[in-house]
Formats: structure tokens, sequence, C-alpha cells
């Protein structure tokens, strides 16, 4: 009898313990009002971060409107944050944007060796060409530059202009800091995921 009484309690504190454990897990992945309001915030913020990264690339070298408007995707990341001393890293949150709508917002991070000392802030813009280019990111769940596709970073000329090699490739990069468009910027190694 005493080993009876003893399993009903055993089973019943194994249950209770059960029950409890999945509605403690339950409400660690439920999304609350709360997450999804600061996660529509948070959208907002980088669309319109996004917006005015565009109006300093226009504003840099009118000529990239013409390359924005023809390209299948633009991808815009209006303030990656990067610190280093020797061994840096940096990262970012943008947007993708087809046909001037958003379509997905992601993250980048990028690991670097050098000797600056440091925190910057930039911008990085990519632009997608091709269809097939487009498809080529969208289709993957984390896109590196170098490993998954090359990347021209844009070359600008003193008048503004682009080069006209750089204009012909399927996916053209900006970089831009608070000077305007840099130069001679490697983007290999970025690693792209969606958010």
């Amino acid at each position: 009898m005493r080993n009876k009484e003893y399993w009903l309690r055993r089973t019943g504190a194994v249950t209770l313990a059960a029950l409890l454990a999945g509605g403690a897990l339950a409400g660690c992945t439920t999304t609350t009002p709360q997450d999804r309001s600061d996660a529509m915030t948070q959208q907002r913020q980088i669309d319109n971060d996004v917006q005015q990264a565009l109006e300093r690339l226009y504003r840099a070298s009118p000529e990239a409107r013409e390359l924005v408007s023809r390209a299948k995707g633009v991808l815009v990341f209006p303030g990656v944050i990067g610190a280093s001393f020797v061994v840096g890293a940096e990262h970012g949150d943008g947007a993708l944007l087809i046909g001037n709508q958003t379509s997905g917002y992601y993250t980048t991070t990028a690991g670097s060796i050098g000797f600056q000392a440091g925190a910057q802030s930039r911008a990085i813009i990519y632009l997608f060409m091709t269809d097939q280019a487009l498809r080529d990111f969208t289709s993957s769940n984390g896109w590196t530059v170098g490993a998954d596709a090359s990347v021209a970073v844009a070359d600008i000329g003193a008048s503004g202009n682009i080069n006209t090699n750089t204009m012909q490739q399927p996916i053209i990069g900006f970089v831009m800091n608070n000077a305007g468009i840099q130069a001679g910027v490697s983007l290999q190694g970025a690693k792209i995921s969606p958010r």
C-alpha cells in the first residue's frame, strides 16, 4: 500500500513539475504586446534612418540616385558601429527595400584586425542590380560578402561620378562616414542575416 501511495505522489509531483516547466517555457516564447510594440518602434526607427542614409548618398553622389532606382533591391545599414583596439568588430541593423517598400530587416556583423583604436559609425548600402543577385541574397539564411557573392565597392571620382566599371557589377556597395563616401574600403567578410 505504501508503494502505491509513493508512486501516486511521485507521479503527481512529476506531472506538476512538467506542467510548471511547460508554463515557464511557454512564457519564455510568448511575445507580449510590449515586445511587439518595441519591435515596431525599432522598425520605424530603422525605416527612418534608411531614408536619411539614402538622402545622404544622393547628396554625396547624385548619380547614385539613378543606380538606386535601377536596382532590384537596396539593402541599407544606416548606422554600422565599429569599435576596435587591435581586434575589432562592427554591428548594425538595416532594411531591404524592394520597389521602395521595406521587404525585411537584417543585421550585419564583421570582425577585423587592425591597429585603430576607438569607435566609429558608418552607413553601408548594397545595391542588388540583377534579379539573380537579389534572389541569391533573399534565399540565404546568412549571407557573407566574399564567400557568397562579390561586392564592388563604388569608386567615386572627385566630381561625384561613379566609375563606369563599378556600375556594371551585379552587386554595388557604398560606404559612407560623416565626411562622405569612403574610397578603398573592403566589405569582405561582412555577414548579413535576417533579424
